[in-house]
């Protein structure tokens, strides 16, 4: 599977942001996908997970309440609402798929930058 993830851009601290991860090849619904970030000299994190119907979703603990993930897999697309920014959510986000395991990721899109400013 392709990944392309878009979206990104400036913000002022406290606005939103809508993510889109658009993918092609292999059929969308097979795969588990997620939303990952890195800031600038720092580790890639886990940002956000979704099962492969969209039923069943994952939130690292400081974007609970704030982030909604989502999934349409009949426009092979997933999504990342952004509100309440902040500074700290500065990063570059990845969306990756999985094909079996939540916790480990074969494919990896080439990221979006999110800027938040003070």
């Amino acid at each position: 599977v392709q990944l392309q993830a878009s979206g990104g851009g400036l913000v002022q601290a406290g606005g939103s942001l809508r993510l889109s991860c658009a993918a092609s090849g292999r059929t969308f619904s097979t795969y588990i996908m997620a939303w990952f970030r890195q800031a600038p000299g720092k580790e890639r994190e886990f940002v956000a997970g979704i099962s492969r119907s969209g039923g069943v979703t994952h939130y690292a603990d400081s974007e609970k309440g704030r982030f909604t993930i989502s999934r349409d897999n009949a426009k092979n697309t997933m999504y990342l609402q952004m509100n309440s920014l902040k500074p700290e959510d500065t990063a570059v986000y990845y969306c990756a798929a999985s094909l079996a395991d939540p916790l480990r990721y074969e494919y990896w899109g080439q990221g979006t930058q999110v800027t938040v400013s003070s």
